[in-house]
């Protein structure tokens, strides 16, 4: 006998089953395995819902330093991360002349979002969001609210960025 015809023989005798049989799941089995799975699902999700409740996400206190005004050219784009965070935020120089400082995660998936030179458009490319450089608003694609932004101002030629101030939303009457 070959060693390998042992080690066939062998093979068939620590697993006997047979081909046939491998591939015949039972419906209960098949049940069994996607409640398994749901339930895991719904445990997993359970538990980064209650994460985000009681760890909410930190917010920016305070007035940061992010660049010079020259470092940004007009159209052009600065990503930074303010001390003490992890949140990864994106200034933009506006052709306009404006300045504006937005979360670099999309809302839909936290995908790192971009912005298109001349469009006026911060896109997302994982699923095709689309926001307005202007005020971060969804222009399209799956993204369900805006862009967290920051407000941003200068102190002689460098840039700041601070928390937003709260939008006071008009009172119908």
């Amino acid at each position: 006998m070959s060693k390998e015809d042992n080690l066939n023989k062998n093979w068939k005798k620590d697993f006997p089953i047979e081909k046939q049989q491998a591939t015949n799941v039972s419906r209960r089995d098949f049940a069994k395995f996607l409640t398994l799975v749901s339930g895991g699902l719904m445990v997993g999700s359970g538990l980064v819902a209650a994460k985000a409740y009681m760890y909410p996400k930190e917010e920016v206190e305070g007035e940061h330093f992010v660049c010079k005004k020259e470092d940004v050219p007009l159209g052009g784009t600065r990503a930074f991360v303010i001390e003490g965070s992890t949140i990864p935020y994106i200034l933009i120089h506006l052709e306009t002349g404006e300045f504006k400082a937005y979360e670099q995660k999309c809302t839909h998936l936290s995908c790192s979002v971009f912005y298109k030179p001349g469009t006026g458009i911060i896109h997302c490319p994982c699923h095709e969001g689309s926001f307005d450089a202007k005020t971060g608003d969804v222009l399209g694609g799956p993204p369900p609210r805006a862009l967290p932004s920051l407000d941003v101002f200068f102190k002689d030629n460098a840039v700041y960025v601070k928390a937003a101030a709260p939008v006071q939303e008009a009172k119908l009457g």
